[in-house]
């Protein structure tokens, strides 16, 4: 696949993944894997890329006071170190390849299963405290592998919040949003460490255009895909697109 026809793909899953709230990083990995991109690298990519599509979203979250800052800071304190952590693990190509099936295998499932009630009322004050404290464990789990496969994590956060009515949707929608941001910041860093600053960030700077596609794509899904099919519609194909390339590189290990 020559890299125009990858950065199409990325730009599509920016568009996907932006409007459920994500970033896509889990796909722009599978996706550079299979075309047989320096897996030392492919975290590198997949994480900056993650970086622009949620920065946007993340901003237009705080702006409309979505953020429940007050429940969420405990997570991202606890989950950004792990994140950082994880990045920082050596993993060679086939047990990267293994994490990365599986972990899309799972957040795809999880996207199948998740119930998305707008209509559902605020969580009671001994629900919601009882899901902040299963919350916490659940994301410095999720930021460690999330740091070792270089995602951003909010794929697997956020439907085990909406099981947990940790908060109302467009709450859930918006910590996610930050939570990948957060923590793709963390995994770089710790990704950066590992491999070396200059020499990642010089194989990232060839991949420039991939960077560009998804700034677009990541735009286009925030702003007009959510308006355009209905979230559950757009939710399923984004889970479907997701299990399709956990199948590929599963078989192709």
């Amino acid at each position: 696949m020559g890299l125009i026809w990858l950065a199409l793909g990325f730009a599509g899953t920016a568009l996907l993944y932006a409007s459920v709230g994500f970033g896509g990083g889990s796909t722009y990995n599978a996706l550079l894997v299979l075309v047989g991109t320096d897996f030392a690298v492919v975290p590198v990519i997949a994480l900056i890329c993650n970086i622009v599509v949620v920065t946007g979203g993340s901003i237009a979250y705080w702006r409309a006071g979505s953020l429940p800052f007050k429940r969420l800071w405990p997570i991202l304190i606890l989950s950004a170190p792990c994140a950082w952590a994880g990045g920082r693990i050596p993993v060679d190509r086939d047990l990267f390849v293994l994490l990365l099936g599986v972990s899309l295998l799972i957040a795809g499932v999880l996207m199948l299963l998740q119930r998305q009630d707008d209509q559902r009322p605020e969580p009671q004050a001994e629900t919601a405290q009882h899901g902040s404290a299963i919350s916490w464990p659940i994301g410095m789990a999720v930021g460690f592998v999330s740091g070792m496969v270089g995602i951003g994590g909010g794929i697997f956060l956020a439907p085990v919040l909406h099981l947990l009515r940790w908060d109302l949707p467009r709450r859930i929608a918006a910590s996610a949003s930050l939570f990948i941001l957060v923590n793709s910041l963390a995994g770089l860093i710790g990704q950066l460490m590992k491999n070396g600053t200059a020499q990642s960030l010089a194989i990232a700077e060839t991949h420039w255009p991939l960077i560009l596609a998804v700034l677009v794509g990541g735009q286009i899904g925030s702003r007009i895909g959510a308006s355009i099919l209905p979230q559950k519609w757009v939710r399923m194909a984004t889970a479907i697109l997701i299990l399709y390339v956990a199948a590929r590189l599963l078989i192709q290990r």
